[in-house]
């Protein structure tokens, strides 16, 4: 394991070198936790009360304070999690990108104004922050998602309580400085720490945002539910890349090589099916072979290093545990004496009830799959627990446009990689990829606050 809780300490490693343990800290703890919450919640009366510019101002402020310190903030998260530096500096790029884009949002309508059914008067809506938004986060992606999540709460209204992953702990710990600088003082805290905290925090929170495992997430989910309080989980998925004959068979393993091999695999959107459709399978095969073969898990402090090692050793070993009763095209090792290191794979010949057609096994691992049409590969898409991406390679406009219409999937990408996210636009999945309203966008304000109707009359009847 990567992190561990002993003697109530958050405890992180380095996976390219696990003797370098990056963070040793205390544990928040239960009580602890709570009291962070009441404390949060007294600070956003006040946030709120302040006013759009000096939400607007503070957001602004902190996306320069993470803009100044990207560099830094990159080379910790290789270090703590292992993400390859170009990755990471892009990450740290988003995460300010992000900052600037709600730092705006503060501006935006918080209602709208009706006209009654009869007589005079006012109808109004208003949509108002809920108190203290808990935020339980992984550790895959140690800015991006905090921030993606923070960043629509505290543009609302809401203070924020982050409990991280114990594997991003350190990663964390320092963004949560930087975005304290530019913010009142108790609007956002961190609780590091592990089951415990996140159980207590979903317990006290006004409002849940969740991203993590499936099983993890249902918990959240009832346990927020019970409460009768908003929450969203995000859970994963298991993605397909539906690949047509007439697509072309270099440009789509191209594509679907940094899906599966990028950032070893770790993303919720990483593809770890491919689907070829008829005559693409024989040419996509060739292809995808070389392309996972020219891609080696190397230092993820190499500027060049596309797939670095895994979080753990579990990790490592659940996906060499899939390369089991199947044929392996490409990889299937691990490699390097030092690291949690494993080659990107592609495997055939899976059989049904196969662990790879029904888990996400978060790594650099694909099954290479066949259709015999574009109906058979929807429904082989579809067959699975998950639904959050689907990518599809072809060069017809009406596939693309209506042949993928029984997807049940909550994103379809056309003709590029499975991973990727606009954070201007609703991210979410079906079945158990998510639960609850949708992430980033415009939809993250609605999801953090509530809608309050207001009925204005006459205090007195006048004379006409």
């Amino acid at each position: 394991m990567t992190s561990t809780l002993v003697s109530a300490r958050v405890v992180s490693r380095n996976p390219a070198n696990p003797a370098d343990h990056v963070a040793d800290v205390p544990s928040t703890g239960t009580w602890r936790t709570v009291e962070a919450t009441d404390r949060a919640r007294d600070a956003h009366r006040a946030w709120y009360a302040s006013g759009a510019a000096a939400r607007s101002q503070a957001l602004t402020a902190a996306a320069q304070a993470v803009e100044q310190a990207g560099a830094e903030l990159a080379l910790l998260a290789v270090r703590e999690v292992g993400k390859p530096l170009a990755e990471a500096r892009a990450e740290v790029g988003r995460t300010v990108a992000i900052l600037r884009y709600y730092a705006q949002l503060p501006y935006d309508t918080t209602g709208s104004v009706h006209e009654p059914a009869a007589g005079p008067g006012l109808l109004l809506t208003r949509r108002r922050p809920y108190g203290v938004a808990g935020l339980i986060t992984p550790w895959n992606f140690p800015f991006a998602i905090p921030v993606w999540k923070a960043a629509p709460a505290l543009a609302a209204g809401n203070a924020v309580v982050l409990k991280p992953a114990p594997e991003a702990t350190a990663c964390a710990l320092r963004l949560t400085e930087l975005l304290q600088q530019a913010l009142p003082d108790g609007v956002f805290t961190l609780v590091p720490g592990g089951a415990p905290e996140g159980n207590a925090l979903t317990s006290a929170a006004d409002v849940v945002s969740f991203t993590g495992s499936t099983v993890t997430g249902g918990a959240v989910v009832r346990t927020a539910t019970a409460r009768g309080i908003p929450v969203q989980a995000e859970m994963g998925g298991l993605n397909a890349a539906l690949v047509l004959p007439d697509a072309d068979p270099r440009r789509a393993a191209a594509h679907i090589a940094a899906a599966v091999a990028g950032y070893a695999g770790q993303k919720c959107t990483a593809t770890s099916r491919v689907i070829a459709v008829g005559a693409a399978l024989g040419p996509l095969r060739e292809a995808l072979v070389d392309a996972l073969r020219a891609i080696p898990a190397a230092d993820p402090a190499d500027p060049g290093t596309v797939c670095g090692p895994v979080i753990s050793e579990r990790a490592r070993r659940a996906v060499l545990d899939a390369t089991r009763d199947v044929t392996v095209l490409a990889g299937g090792r691990s490699v390097h004496d030092e690291g949690w290191f494993v080659e990107p794979t592609l495997v055939e010949q899976v059989p049904s009830g196969h662990p790879l057609l029904r888990e996400e096994v978060f790594g650099p691992v694909a099954a290479l799959l066949h259709a015999e049409d574009l109906g058979q590969a929807v429904r082989m898409a579809n067959a699975v627990p998950h639904g959050l991406v689907t990518s599809v390679h072809t060069a017809d406009l009406d596939t693309a446009l209506y042949g993928l219409d029984a997807l049940d999937t909550g994103m379809i990408r056309i003709n590029a990689p499975s991973t990727g996210v606009d954070f201007h636009l609703p991210f979410g999945g079906t079945k158990s990829s998510s639960h609850g309203p949708r992430e980033q966008g415009r939809s993250a304000l609605d999801f953090y606050t509530s809608t309050r109707t207001y009925s204005l009359h006459r205090a007195t009847d006048s004379a006409t």
